[in-house]
């Protein structure tokens, strides 16, 4: 669909959209050119195969290794994931984005033997002013059964952590443990997250929503394919946090023009867009707002929208939240 606006006017307009990321990995999120490549140049060369706009990973075990290859050689202490942290923060004031929500792989603090709460700190401490951070713990379905079962039952607990995700591979079984333990962190407060609706179908979408009890759900997309499932994502106020270019570049949709954002949102559903993992597609947030624009027309209203959506589900002070809308309002004309 073409773009009646000239390109620089709606760059504009995407740009001054105060906007919200609510869908990042940090290990995922680590720069590749500001910070991997100082750790060895001729190891990690200036433009990869994996980073280029055409790329697309044939399995998401081909996307996961990866990414453990190319992030796990930085993630090594709480100062690394300070640094990391603190360049990626500065990338997001750069485009106007305002708060941000960002997991750490739980399973990292077994492999470099440092506590999550410290983890959290090291983020936490890299926020620069004017930026918003909440900090997730995210982990694999089957994390209950190995040594990080000690730190889950105290999570509940950990200050400065805002919530908990489940992730990885979707198609492994959600186990029994999560349901007890995301019930128990909703009682403290924490909000729960839980990816579905990417690699497996609807039925997971439902299962998170109504066992998990979830009203977070990252990905989602493919609820499309059952109306029942949209509907009782829409009757239940889920949000769906997803991810356009990350679903192109892993396959889950063939192109933007293809992706179920738009009818999502028209069936009632609050959708947010994030980036996921730039480390492994380099992407922005403003180039995700941008591809909505040029692959599938999305509009200056539908854009504003979007926005409006993030910060309907940050966990912000009321007063901000509403100052926040206004804003959108403000720039969007409303």
């Amino acid at each position: 669909m073409m773009n009646p606006d000239p390109s620089g006017s709606l760059d504009a307009f995407v740009q001054a959209l105060p906007k919200t990321e609510t869908h990042l990995h940090i290990e995922g999120a680590l720069p590749y050119d500001e910070l991997l490549r100082t750790l060895d140049p001729a190891a990690y060369a200036a433009d990869p195969e994996f980073r280029r706009k055409s790329h697309r990973y044939p399995t998401f075990p081909d996307f996961e290794q990866t990414l453990l290859r190319h992030a796990l050689p930085w993630f090594t202490s709480a100062e690394r994931y300070h640094e990391a942290a603190r360049v990626i923060f500065a990338g997001h004031v750069r485009q106007n984005v305002r708060y941000v929500e960002t997991s750490f792989h739980l399973h990292v603090t077994e492999f470099i033997r440092v506590p999550g709460p410290v983890i959290i700190d090291a983020i936490l401490s890299a926020a620069p002013p004017g930026l918003e951070v909440r900090v997730f713990a995210g982990m694999l379905r089957n994390a209950y059964s190995g040594p990080l079962r000690e730190a889950i039952d105290g999570m509940h607990a950990w200050e400065g952590l805002s919530g908990v995700d489940l992730h990885g591979f979707e198609q492994m079984p959600t186990e029994p443990w999560s349901f007890g333990v995301w019930e128990r962190m909703r009682r403290e407060g924490k909000v729960t997250k839980c990816h579905a609706g990417e690699f497996d179908g609807p039925a997971r979408v439902r299962e998170a929503i109504q066992q998990l009890g979830v009203r977070r759900v990252q990905h989602g997309v493919r609820a499309i394919e059952d109306p029942a499932v949209v509907a009782l994502a829409a009757d239940t106020g889920v949000t769906f946090d997803t991810c356009p270019l990350s679903n192109v570049r892993l396959r889950v949709v063939p192109d933007i023009a293809s992706h179920p954002i738009r009818r999502l949102m028209q069936a009632g559903v609050n959708c947010t867009v994030s980036t996921d993992d730039p480390l492994c597609f380099a992407n922005s947030v403003n180039e995700e707002y941008a591809a909505l624009v040029a692959e599938a027309g999305f509009t200056r209203p539908e854009l504003a929208r979007v926005a409006r959506n993030g910060w309907s589900v940050a966990d912000i002070a009321e007063p901000d939240r509403r100052r926040w809308l206004a804003e959108i309002d403000r720039i969007a004309g409303a």
